[in-house]
């Protein structure tokens, strides 16, 4: 199954706060806020939805075809995607812009506050999604992440004019867009993923329900955070999966991409759907116990050990055999 992955690639530049922020918050003043956290640490990690899920769609062994627009300083992030198993020669690159950057501070609570420059993918929106399926032999899923918003909407009407089926997977774009632009982003879609706060947010921007919102995607995929993930489908029982325990709580930073790359893995291996949120829980928890997106290591062995003691053996059977 060939799954192309769109969305940003990026820097991430993260910082924590040993304090609060909801203690430096004055609730009569929130509408004239200027603060600055002084930080104790600073780590530089290559980031961006896209290249997220993909280095874990790599790390899983499925091999997925990244595509979105970097910089002209894109070479040595490429040469790290690819010795990780990702296909980017459908990366547009840009002759005068960086790579986007994320910069992002957590405080003792794991909140955040972050700001993204987008940089080089502005120029996403300049990519047709044809010369990425002839390049590969054809497209069997399309996963539409956090981008340029033109490029967004481009790859969505690609989708649908072609045929080919797609995942909408707004995230952090939610907030700039407007009910309008949710409902064409999402209608139709195979997939719709986001977390508790996002589905409500789209139900509240699009005016619909979420009933109605069901009849027009084929599966709706809510992440709830330490209890799991939640997969409904019209007419059809909810399934809800739970996560494995967590050896500790380093950095949630790309836990969401980390699930979104094991059920995506899980799809491309032909499991089925409850098997594939299970993957894509236990490479989540394998993330939030690492600083960075990209710095886990995926080992067999141990993937597969915290994977039977989670789900139990008949699942770990079925996953083995792929994973092998």
């Amino acid at each position: 199954m060939r799954i192309a992955v769109t969305g940003s690639i990026a820097t991430d530049h993260l910082m924590t706060f040993p304090g609060r922020f909801a203690d430096q918050l004055v609730a009569d003043q929130l509408h004239t806020v200027s603060l600055s956290f002084l930080v104790d640490n600073l780590d530089v990690r290559r980031g961006g939805v896209a290249a997220n899920i993909a280095f874990g769609m790599g790390q899983l062994g499925t091999r997925p075809i990244l595509v979105g627009a970097a910089g002209f300083d894109f070479d040595e992030y490429r040469a790290w995607l690819e010795r990780h198993g990702v296909d980017t020669d459908s990366v547009r690159i840009s002759d005068t812009l960086h790579t986007a950057r994320f910069v992002c501070t957590t405080d003792s609570d794991h909140n955040q506050i972050g700001s993204f420059y987008t940089g080089a993918m502005s120029e996403a929106r300049l990519i047709e999604l044809k010369t990425v399926a002839d390049r590969v032999g054809g497209l069997d899923l399309v996963s539409i992440g956090a981008d340029d918003p033109e490029a967004m909407l481009r790859h969505t009407e690609e989708c649908r004019s072609r045929g080919i089926p797609f995942a909408a997977d707004f995230s952090q774009q939610i907030a700039r867009m407007d009910g309008e632009e949710i409902r064409i982003l999402l209608e139709g879609a195979t997939y719709l993923f986001s977390n508790e706060y996002e589905k409500g947010l789209i139900e509240t921007k699009t005016g619909w329900t979420d009933e109605e919102i069901l009849a027009k995607v084929g599966h709706r995929v809510t992440t709830l955070g330490a209890r799991g993930v939640r997969i409904e489908r019209a007419g059809e029982e909810t399934i809800e999966v739970a996560c494995p325990d967590e050896e500790r709580k380093a950095d949630p930073t790309g836990v969401g991409d980390a699930f979104r790359a094991g059920f995506l893995s899980g799809l491309a291996w032909g499991v089925p759907l409850e098997r594939a949120a299970q993957v894509g829980c236990m490479l989540a928890t394998l993330v939030i116990e690492t600083v960075g997106t990209q710095e886990y290591q995926l080992r067999r062995g141990h993937f597969m050990e915290r994977f039977t003691k989670a789900y139990g053996d008949d699942a770990a059977t079925e996953v083995r055999a792929h994973l092998s």
